[in-house]
């Protein structure tokens, strides 16, 4: 096991290293760039612009600059925003909390309801909760999660008045002790809503194909003919083997928790990483691009890590391959 940990963490931090180095090219290829945003339109001045481009690095050649990032990226300083002036790491650890919130709760509740509805499918095939619950999980798919997000802010906000509709807290209220945990649910109702139904048909169509195929498997033939309880072989045959899949969607879903949130925070004005994404990228802050790429990068090989891990003491297969 011991070995198995190592060559995935060896893997995690290649992987790292080359989805970093990757974007860092894709960003300064890209056209535009901030010292043109700082100086304004207007003013070209070249003595301006070459002292900008000293003072933030940017007069280097390429690889070195790629180089001296990582160097000091290793030590915690993800370097200053040009836009905004400010250090990259203390502006990401101001938002992450809220997009970890909103996008974690989401990813827990999709995968045990979307898991629980395609077992429950799966062990009724054919029947009515079958049909409905792949009609509603093929419309959801379909929908784009913006759309529906204010689809919900019309009927649930403008139209019945049950939930607000954007920022995380009431800040005119002041609240504190339980009455702030309640009005932070209460603002989170909205968008971890649209996120759960975006989320759900994968984990009810991996959940449902994966039961199916489990069921129809020669070993499980087996048990039935020697006459063991349909219960006993789904808990401790079919459910173990079924949920195999889902772990791994599970873990693939965490690289959404950045990138698929975005729109979502936008339009619910949710104070998350979403719109210090979008500002970044318009105006090429590439210290707050590079900061917020190396952090997802970090964070997806760290959430596949741990999914490899209890992949593997789920399935004792995969860690003696």
């Amino acid at each position: 096991m011991k070995r198995f940990i190592f060559r995935r963490v060896l893997t995690g931090i290649l992987t790292i290293i080359i989805v970093f180095a990757l974007n860092f090219v894709i960003i300064k290829m890209a056209p535009g760039d901030p010292i043109t945003t700082l100086m304004g339109k207007e003013n070209s001045s070249p003595e301006m612009r070459q002292a900008l481009e000293e003072k933030y690095g940017l007069d280097k050649p390429l690889p070195l600059q790629f180089f001296s990032y990582l160097k000091t990226a290793a030590t915690g300083d993800l370097g200053i925003s040009i836009i905004y002036n400010r250090p990259v790491s203390e502006m990401i650890s101001e938002k992450v909390g809220a997009t970890v919130l909103l996008g974690l709760t989401s990813a827990i509740l999709a995968a045990v309801i979307g898991t629980f509805m395609g077992i429950v499918a799966a062990r009724r095939e054919g029947g009515a909760f079958d049909a409905v619950s792949s009609g509603v999980s093929y419309a959801f798919n379909s929908m784009p999660a913006f759309w529906l997000g204010l689809m919900l802010i019309i009927l649930f906000s403008s139209m019945l008045g049950w939930f607000p509709s954007f920022g995380m807290t009431d800040t005119r209220a002041g609240f504190t002790g339980a009455a702030y945990v309640l009005d932070v649910l209460k603002h989170m109702f909205l968008p971890v809503l649209t996120l759960t139904l975006v989320l759900l048909p994968q984990y009810f169509r991996i959940a449902k194909s994966s039961v199916l195929q489990t069921k129809n498997e020669e070993f499980i033939m087996t048990f039935k003919a020697t006459g063991m309880s349909k219960k006993k072989i789904f808990n401790k045959y079919i459910f173990r083997n079924a949920i195999l899949p889902t772990i791994t969607i599970f873990g693939i879903s965490m690289a959404y928790l950045i990138t698929g949130v975005t729109l979502i925070e936008i339009v619910f004005a949710w104070p998350g990483m979403g719109r210090l994404v979008m500002t970044a990228i318009t105006q090429r802050d590439y210290p707050t691009l590079m900061g917020i790429y190396l952090i997802m990068s970090i964070s997806v090989a760290v959430v596949m890590l741990i999914v490899d891990i209890v992949y593997a003491l789920l399935d004792p297969r995969i860690r003696y391959e």
